[in-house]
């Protein structure tokens, strides 16, 4: 069943887009994920191709109605379990700006992983009975 409102249609089949295609990323650049996680974590590899099979399930499963709600609180146990990287970057500011990444958009990481739990949170939330 689709949500009500066109605008959760609309957040829950972005938020989908997001972590599947997020998820496919983390096989095409893998690189990229093992360069931000923090040192003392074992098996960046691994950890990387783990996080990115839970992303792509966790963008298929919110489509379901059936698998939508679990699928939300996977992704933001997922989204929880990466924030680390992002710490690990705010902390070592220098191996990542001389990377070319923006000092702005390492800081704005932080905030940011919050309004992706908020957007998981809403968007996989049952519709209430009466509207």
């Amino acid at each position: 069943m689709l949500p009500r409102t066109r605008l959760k249609r609309v957040a829950l089949f972005l938020l989908s887009l997001f972590f599947i295609a997020a998820g496919v990323n983390h096989f095409l650049n893998p690189r990229t994920y093992t360069a931000i996680m923090p040192p003392y974590l074992p098996a960046h590899m691994e950890l990387v191709y783990v996080s990115g099979i839970f992303e792509v399930l966790g963008g298929l499963g919110v489509l379901p109605v059936i698998t939508r709600r679990l699928a939300g609180w996977g992704l933001i146990a997922l989204l929880f379990a990466v924030y680390p990287a992002n710490i690990h970057m705010a902390m070592n500011p220098d191996l990542f700006v001389g990377r070319g990444m923006p000092l702005w958009a390492i800081y704005l990481r932080l905030p940011l992983q919050f309004v992706f739990v908020s957007w998981v949170y809403w968007a996989t939330r049952p519709d209430p009975k009466n509207p």
